[in-house]
């Protein structure tokens, strides 16, 4: 994008803000559901109760902000319209005035009380999870992930970039499958060195740090592909450790189950990334 392109992008964007368009949503309309879309500024569309959240919460900060800015803006526009020296030759020697004082302390107190509730509330929503109906393992590794499926007969498959499969660099050749509609806990690990599984559309982001189990959870709303990334710095292939997660109905998780159990009966997945992988 140019300079101005992003001049005229920032301008529209204004221009929505001011008319009370929610920045959160707007843009993303035009995106398809779970992936990233060319000219994409807005947040990722949602695909969960915890994503919806974060575009909620996302959104109220961004008209108080806008608010106080130009609250803010307007002040400075009072004082060098009235206080300049043309307009004010003689200024005033005030140097106290509690009401003033009391006033800019106590508003802004109160504003980060308000921006405190729902942002501890969606910090609970995040942290607590509830009972899940399907546990599944995902461990990075460089520079792909393994997922395993502890309740659905233990096996464990390995989930590598695959260069013929769109959208570029997120489609894999295994997909991480879990039915809709399910409190889905994800269990993360690292294999080597520190990993973070990230998943824009269902507000989740967890490290995968070795010798360390972390959990998260989400819960599917929509049926369809959703595309995440490696989102901590893990060495030379970073960019190409994709994470696809595929929403299915429960008939359908229930088929892909009892295929899966065959497919992957051998059970070991690989210490290393195979040939086919990003950089041969």
């Amino acid at each position: 994008m140019g300079r101005v392109g992003r001049q005229l992008l920032g301008l529209a964007t204004i221009a929505l803000v001011a008319a009370g368009v929610p920045l959160g949503t707007g843009g993303a309309a035009l995106a398809e559901l779970g992936q990233p879309a060319p000219w994409e500024w807005t947040l990722q569309q949602s695909g969960s109760p915890v994503m919806d959240n974060i575009v909620w919460f996302h959104n109220f900060l961004f008209v108080l902000i806008t608010l106080i800015t130009l609250f803010v803006l307007a002040l400075l526009v009072i004082v060098v319209v009235k206080f300049n020296a043309k307009a004010n030759p003689v200024p005033s020697r005030t140097t106290h005035n509690t009401l003033i004082e009391v006033a800019w302390t106590l508003v802004p107190v109160l504003i980060l009380v308000g921006i405190s509730v729902p942002s501890f509330r969606l910090l609970f929503l995040q942290l607590d999870i509830p009972k899940a109906d399907l546990t599944v393992k995902a461990t990075g590794k460089q520079w792909y992930w393994s997922y395993a499926y502890p309740d659905n007969g233990k096996f464990e498959f390995d989930s590598l970039m695959a260069q013929d499969k769109q959208p570029r660099l997120l489609g894999v050749d295994n997909e991480m499958v879990v039915p809709v509609n399910k409190v889905i806990r994800v269990q993360t690990t690292g294999a080597d060195v520190i990993h973070a599984f990230a998943l824009p559309a269902f507000g989740v982001k967890i490290d995968a740090i070795p010798g360390r189990l972390n959990e998260t959870w989400f819960k599917a709303t929509k049926t369809g592909m959703y595309y995440g990334q490696c989102s901590e710095l893990c060495g030379k292939d970073h960019a190409f450790m994709p994470i696809a997660i595929r929403v299915v109905d429960d008939q359908e998780f229930a088929s892909w189950v009892e295929t899966a159990k065959k497919k992957f009966a051998s059970g070991g997945t690989s210490t290393y990334a195979s040939a086919a992988g990003p950089t041969q």
